[in-house]
């Protein structure tokens, strides 16, 4: 993946560099979220510093020279960094769709890591919103994200954004389809969605994504109807102090949000 061209981190990464023992001292709260184990190899560990640090294309290049042993900061960093950073929309396209090779490579060689499930579920959904949540459905992707958050959830039962994506792909999918036909094809549920939700905000309350997302899910789910409550979410996303880089881009949107 050419990172060459890639848009630096807009804010001041001093906060977030986690030099020497401070990113293992950090690294349980830091990955509260994904329930990404500490590595042992260094240098993954360099790898992740750089992605905590805002150095996306850093972070994805060294991955790149590990190999596939560094999927999940691989996936995590160009999918943030596409998601933020990005601004065309064809090179956004083109990152999610690497991401979801090098997930589904991930899957066949290492099948009971949960991130190697997850990243490939989130970057798939990145990619349907990329594209269009109802075109995706139609491509069959509906039916991949929801077997691979199933499978990660099942390896990490207290994978928080694992729990916050299937409660997006819930509420996404009845967004766009509607109650019925969401329950009748794909299993989507309001209930489910709100479950999941509260579930991922029980497991990581200081994540700004957790309640941006919940905040998401309430409007797609009932619109003006719990427009103060989605609002509120917000409100609680953008008032929060980011411990990295991914959280700083969080709570920035959130903040332009409300």
């Amino acid at each position: 993946m050419n990172t060459k061209d890639w848009a630096d981190f807009p804010y001041d990464t001093s906060p977030y560099t986690y030099e020497g023992q401070a990113l293992a001292d950090a690294w349980p709260q830091l990955h509260r979220g994904d329930c990404e184990p500490l590595p042992d190899d260094k240098q993954l560990l360099e790898a992740w510093r750089r992605y905590h640090a805002g150095d996306f294309a850093g972070a994805v290049d060294l991955a790149g020279e590990i190999g596939i042993a560094a999927h999940a900061v691989a996936n995590k960093a160009s999918g943030i960094y596409a998601d933020y950073l990005e601004e065309d929309d064809d090179t956004k396209l083109a990152i999610y769709e690497a991401g979801i090779a090098r997930a589904e490579e991930a899957i066949g060689q290492f099948p009971d890591d949960a991130n190697a499930h997850y990243f490939h579920a989130f970057l798939l959904g990145r990619y349907s919103q990329c594209i269009s949540i109802t075109k995706a459905l139609s491509q069959g992707v509906g039916g991949k994200i929801r077997e691979s958050l199933d499978t990660a959830l099942e390896l990490a039962p207290e994978h928080a954004e694992a729990h916050t994506a299937m409660g997006l792909y819930h509420a996404e999918i009845i967004d766009k389809i509607g109650k019925m036909i969401g329950a009748m094809t794909y299993g989507a549920s309001a209930d489910e969605a709100m479950k999941q939700f509260e579930r991922a905000l029980e497991l990581s309350p200081d994540a700004p994504i957790a309640h941006i997302e919940y905040g998401n899910g309430l409007y797609l789910l009932f619109g003006d109807k719990r427009l103060d409550e989605s609002n509120a979410a917000y409100e609680k996303a953008a008032a929060i102090e980011p411990i990295d880089a991914m959280q700083k881009l969080d709570v920035e949107f959130a903040k332009a949000s409300i």
